[in-house]
């Protein structure tokens, strides 16, 4: 059996892919496209003078606020370049959380299953890991880049 199988059976409900389709995907979003390589990256939050960044690599992405920097460090670590973001900035934060939580347990997991391999070996389970959560995100897709503003409303009849 594949490694991210192994995982993905064992976390569920938290792994990072079913909780993008069912929790966000689900609900108002917005689709985001950030320019990272589409590989296994390393992603920092950085407080400047002129507010917060997201840095991956050496691109910097200009964030609103941290909720969504935190959000935005889990899709760039991934390599996923496009994603949907909730429309209601209330929910980001709660959502940040989730798939960090997620990514974490998962990076955990891998290495309880693999506790004595060599760094190398490592290595490539941890890209395996990437490569399928990527597939997976991509497969569910950023969706439309505005949200349908399709409900009824009290102003208009």
């Amino acid at each position: 059996m594949d490694i991210a199988a192994e995982i993905a059976a064992e976390l569920a409900d938290d792994w990072l892919p079913k909780i993008y389709r069912e929790k966000i995907r689900s609900q108002r979003t917005r689709s985001i496209s950030i320019a990272v390589p589409v590989k296994l990256n390393t992603a920092e939050i950085q407080y400047t003078l002129l507010g917060i960044e997201l840095k991956v690599g050496r691109t910097r992405f200009a964030c609103p606020d941290l909720a969504t920097a935190r959000y935005m460090r889990v899709f760039a670590r991934v390599g996923c370049p496009h994603f949907a973001i909730p429309y209601d900035i209330t929910k980001i934060s709660a959502a940040a959380d989730e798939l960090e939580t997620s990514w974490q347990r998962s990076l955990l997991l891998l290495e309880a299953k693999a506790p004595y391999s060599p760094p190398r070996s490592l290595s490539t389970l941890r890209s395996k890991l990437v490569k399928a959560i990527r597939s997976e995100l991509t497969e569910i897709g950023p969706g439309d880049v505005m949200p349908a503003f399709d409900r009824q409303t009290r102003q208009r009849s």
